[in-house]
């Protein structure tokens, strides 16, 4: 498995495209559909996966799933009726040779999750770079998501590579410290 990093809308959304031979899955298709649209062209979308339902991870969403004829997938705490499918905490993805699991993470949204592929994780909005993300919109919850943090993400090994909704990539064992 591959993944390739579009930034995408004016708050420049990282939407992440992974593709295993000829198939392919969105991880939150923020904004700019024509510009996803012609990356994930000659793929076959398997699914489309958001890690939250923040406007800024979903304002392609309905294009997207449109050109791609594919299911889109979200927690039920953060359900919005352009959704098809409702993910659990733990639950495993099968993608290509690779397995997807769901980490749910609230605390930006009660809805929140994370998405971890082998050693990669692509953390939304929950984790960034030097510390967790925005609590203050509505359904953000401070102690919520250091709890999420803290028990479902620094768990993981220090080389695991964060991928986050936003800006730069960090690792497991370079934000470990900060809580």
């Amino acid at each position: 498995m591959n993944f390739e990093r579009l930034i995408v809308g004016s708050l420049e959304t990282d939407c992440y495209i992974l593709k295993a031979g000829k198939i392919g899955l969105i991880i939150d298709p923020g904004d700019e559909p024509e510009k996803i649209i012609k990356v994930v062209t000659g793929f076959e979308i398997k699914l489309i996966l958001a890690t939250h339902n923040h406007f800024d991870h979903i304002n392609a969403l309905k294009e997207v799933k449109k050109s791609t004829m594919s299911k889109a997938a979200i927690h039920p705490l953060d359900w919005t009726s352009e959704f098809d499918l409702k993910l659990e905490d733990g639950q495993q993805i099968e993608f290509g040779q690779e397995r997807i699991k769901v980490i749910h993470t609230p605390g930006h949204t009660p809805g929140g999750c994370c998405f971890l592929v082998s050693d990669i994780l692509f953390s939304g909005d929950t984790l960034f770079p030097g510390g967790p993300g925005n609590t203050l919109l509505p359904g953000g919850d401070e102690q919520a998501i250091l709890s999420s943090i803290r028990e479902k993400l620094l768990i993981l090994p220090d080389k695991t590579k964060v991928y986050p909704g936003h800006g730069p990539s960090t690792t497991i064992g370079q934000e470990r410290g900060l809580y």
